[in-house]
């Protein structure tokens, strides 16, 4: 099994909305991909309370089959359209992949 975990620092502003309204559509798209991506076992998606200056905006845990999986997963037609949204309205992005 395969964890992958993105953590994204939104823009204050972007596609006319607040940083706030952003993180909730970020959280919806994502977790609209559930069900729909062979392999893509769980998705599970959080916004920060804490607004610290070390604070990411929004956080993705998935977990997904193999690393096979979480490849057809990167280019996926649904996900690839998230991700261009979340292009728009990110300021930064970390990820971590990783073997269980």
């Amino acid at each position: 099994m395969v964890k992958h975990i993105v953590m994204w620092r939104l823009k204050d502003q972007a596609r006319g909305n607040s940083r706030s309204a952003n993180a909730e559509l970020v959280k919806e798209k994502l977790e609209a991909l559930e069900g729909r991506i062979p392999g893509l076992l769980t998705v599970e998606v959080g916004l920060d309370f804490s607004a610290t200056g070390s604070s990411a905006d929004v956080v993705l845990y998935t977990e997904l089959e193999s690393r096979e999986v979480l490849e057809a997963y990167q280019v996926h037609p649904e996900h690839e359209a998230v991700k261009a949204f979340i292009g728009e309205v990110a300021a930064g992005r970390w990820v971590v992949d990783y073997e269980v």
